[in-house]
């Protein structure tokens, strides 16, 4: 992991009244970039060509003559090849010189070496670098492990398909679409068999993928992604926010759910099995009885961070729960970044950030409320990894 000491050393550099925010333009970027031009920032997106559009020219900021955004979030796209670019010595003086804070996201640590992001990116990041690695399953420390420490609820890990007694959720990559699912469930031995075998054959997955697989108990009940923020800055209030909350559209299961049981049945061939493609999110609340709980969750998680990771998390985290019909919480994934569904409250909020600030606040908006706050108080560096 690279020396926090050479992160502030380059931040010593920065002029912190021109910071921009900057990220990979992909995932939740254009809630960070709202957020931040909401809060007086300019931004900056890291574009690979051939999917640059959305951020070059449908949200590209325009301001008036006074600097003011009359429309779009992002001031400025940097189009490269490969993401990989990013490493380059040359890019990365590049962002410093820009006076860039970057803020890191799934896609930045999905197209980028995580190696190279803890040993060789001499840029700082707003969040958690040490933390990056938990989300990779199979990880010595993956957030598992974090969250058995932690004391938290996850789902019963499952060894060996011969013991399944129950319905299962089988997780691993996507042969073809690398960053994507190749889950499956299945409720019997014999059904693990013929649908790892269906999906061997239909090049969902891989023979070397399933022996590494996770398979764990299916929880049964909605789901709630919960979006944390943590500030070490506050002192008056309680650090730790409930921003929102979303759920997740999957394609093509949520195409199967739509189905009548009876038309269900009489699929086959490559239809027969869902994928679970994230393509979507949707905003949700929780009664208010599951509230506490939540918080729970959170301080559990922050304190085993806090006591295991030198920093800790720092800002935006996500837990991605179930809740079974007894309302008990379960987490299924754990993000130690800017969550995948945040988009959902970009602009307009969500109810329990709204509360909580009495205006409208997405993660994006506090996340660059906490940067602007540690400009103005001179604390950059404890936020900054």
């Amino acid at each position: 992991m690279i020396d926090r000491e050479k992160i502030l050393t380059a931040l010593e550099s920065y002029d912190l009244t021109k910071a921009k925010v900057g990220m990979v333009a992909s995932h939740s970027a254009l809630d960070v970039c709202d957020g931040a031009v909401e809060e007086g920032f300019r931004t900056l997106g890291i574009c690979q060509r051939g999917r640059e559009k959305t951020y070059t020219q449908y949200f590209k900021c325009q301001r008036d003559a006074a600097g003011n955004a009359i429309r779009g979030a992002v001031d400025e796209c940097w189009v490269l090849e490969k993401f990989k670019e990013m490493m380059e010595a040359d890019f990365q003086a590049r962002l410093r010189n820009e006076n860039v804070l970057f803020v890191p996201n799934r896609s930045f640590t999905s197209y980028v070496s995580l190696r190279e992001i803890e040993d060789d990116f001499v840029v700082p990041l707003v969040g958690s670098r040490p933390l990056l690695r938990s989300e990779e399953r199979g990880e010595e420390r993956d957030y598992y492990w974090l969250l058995e420490k932690a004391g938290m609820p996850f789902p019963k890990r499952i060894d060996d398909p011969k013991d399944i007694d129950g319905l299962v959720i089988v997780k691993l990559h996507h042969k073809v679409k690398k960053l994507e699912r190749g889950f499956f469930t299945a409720a019997s031995y014999e059904e693990y068999v013929k649908k790892s075998n269906a999906l061997v054959a239909s090049d969902v997955i891989t023979e070397e993928d399933l022996k590494d697989a996770r398979m764990e108990e299916y929880v049964i009940g909605p789901v709630f992604n919960l979006d944390f923020f943590y500030s070490p800055l506050e002192t008056k209030m309680d650090r730790i926010e409930l921003i929102g909350v979303d759920w997740r559209f999957e394609s093509s299961l949520d195409g199967h759910v739509r189905l009548p049981a009876p038309q269900q049945m009489t699929l086959v061939g490559e239809q027969a099995t869902p994928e679970y493609t994230v393509c979507g999110h949707n905003s949700a609340t929780m009664r208010e009885s599951l509230i506490e709980g939540a918080f729970d969750l959170a301080e559990k998680y922050v304190r085993a961070t806090q006591e295991h990771y030198e920093t800790g998390i720092i800002g935006p985290f996500c837990l991605q729960t179930c809740v079974d019909k007894d309302l008990k919480f379960h987490i299924y994934d754990v993000a130690p970044r800017v969550g995948g569904g945040t988009n959902v409250h970009m602009s307009m909020g969500h109810p329990y950030g709204n509360t909580t600030w009495r205006t409208n606040m997405s993660t994006g908006r506090r996340l660059a409320l906490e940067i602007r706050r540690a400009i103005e108080t001179g604390q950059v560096s404890r936020i900054v990894t």
